[in-house]
């Protein structure tokens, strides 16, 4: 089982749009992200009209090693099932001065020639659980996260305090549910379910920016078996083609990840992919961008005038990070991309 591989490409899954170019919290595409894998609360206006979803539904096949038997139990070890629910908690950032009447919010604050403006964080959040996988027996597993609220003294040059960043994250929850159908005696079909049960204010449930922080951004799932392997949906073996096409997928699409030929992690992902999919070898860094065209984001980076890099700086810690290794290492990064060729074979002649 080859996690680190299948990490690298939940990773890039997890970021997805999370800054754009031209990198700044004020460009409008920046303010209006995460247009893969939200999970919304149920009672957000849009989830009725059938525009969103607060759930994703996912269906795979699974080989045994040891079948069920006819009494519900299996012959020999029990198959194990490990699911890993990742996806990004929005936090709000709110920037201001300090009052004596207190925290006086304000479009932005600039300290030390660095622009700092409001804008949307995010913290990693991962619900693991483990089973041992039975006939028709459904088991579900609930998750919740606290409502959080932080503070962060802005200081200046002369270490007085001139400013105040407020962070506040709402409480979250939702559930995992497993079952498996048997279709055959060492072949079932695996179904998992990731619902978000958050609740929204109850005045205001159609704002969208409200239920974002109560919602899980780029959700996927992972999933690793001991004692049996997991179905390519993409190709299966001939006689398993009937069965593959009638797995149902919502909101994301099960494919195998790893080292090539390897059957025993899936990837439920939002966003389309084929199985063991990898990342290239030449990037550097991840610039949020699903095309990941390095070469020509290293050059549009470096063209950013002074004033929108300190708008970069004063962002979040990733954005930061990306601005810092293009301008570090610019030019390794773009002798490792130009040009890049994959393979060369023999042409055949006629």
């Amino acid at each position: 089982m080859n996690r680190e591989l299948a990490m690298k490409v939940a990773n890039a899954v997890l970021y997805e749009g999370y800054m754009l170019y031209p990198y700044r919290p004020s460009a409008i595409k920046n303010r209006q992200r995460w247009s893969f894998g939200i999970l919304y609360p149920p009672a957000y206006h849009e989830i009725a009209t059938g525009t969103e979803r607060s759930e994703m539904h996912s269906e795979c096949l699974v080989r045994l090693s040891h079948p069920f038997a006819n009494n519900g139990r299996k012959d020999g070890a029990p198959a194990i099932l490990q699911v890993q629910l990742r996806f990004l908690h929005l936090m709000s950032r709110e920037v201001g001065s300090v009052t004596a009447d207190g925290f006086e919010p304000v479009p932005s604050l600039s300290i030390d020639g660095m622009l700092i403006e409001p804008s949307d964080e995010s913290v990693e959040r991962s619900v693991e659980c483990e089973l041992a996988l039975r006939d028709g027996v459904p088991q579900g597993f609930p998750f919740s996260f606290a409502a959080v609220m932080e503070t962060e003294a802005l200081h200046g040059a002369n270490a007085q305090v001139a400013g105040e960043i407020r962070r506040t994250q709402k409480e979250l929850s939702g559930t995992i549910s497993v079952s498996t159908q048997e279709l055959g005696q060492d072949l079932v079909k695996l179904t998992v379910d990731v619902a978000n049960t958050s609740l929204l204010p109850a005045e205001d449930p159609g704002d969208r920016d409200s239920a974002l922080l109560g919602s899980l951004l780029s959700a996927h799932t992972i999933l690793s078996i001991t004692g049996g392997e997991f179905v390519s949906l993409l190709d299966p073996p001939e006689d398993l083609r009937q069965a593959v096409s009638e797995c149902r997928n919502i909101g994301n699409f099960p494919v195998l990840v790893g080292a090539e030929g390897e059957r025993d992690m899936m990837l439920c992902s939002p966003i389309v992919l084929y199985d063991y999919p990898q990342i290239a070898p030449e990037s550097a860094g991840d610039f949020f961008d699903g095309t990941e065209m390095d070469e020509m984001l290293t050059l549009r980076v470096m063209t950013l005038t002074d004033e929108e890099k300190d708008q970069m700086r004063g962002g979040n810690d990733h954005v930061r990070d990306l601005l810092q290794r293009t301008e570090a290492s610019a030019r390794e990064q773009l002798m490792r991309t130009h040009g890049t060729i994959r393979s060369m074979k023999p042409v055949n002649e006629p």
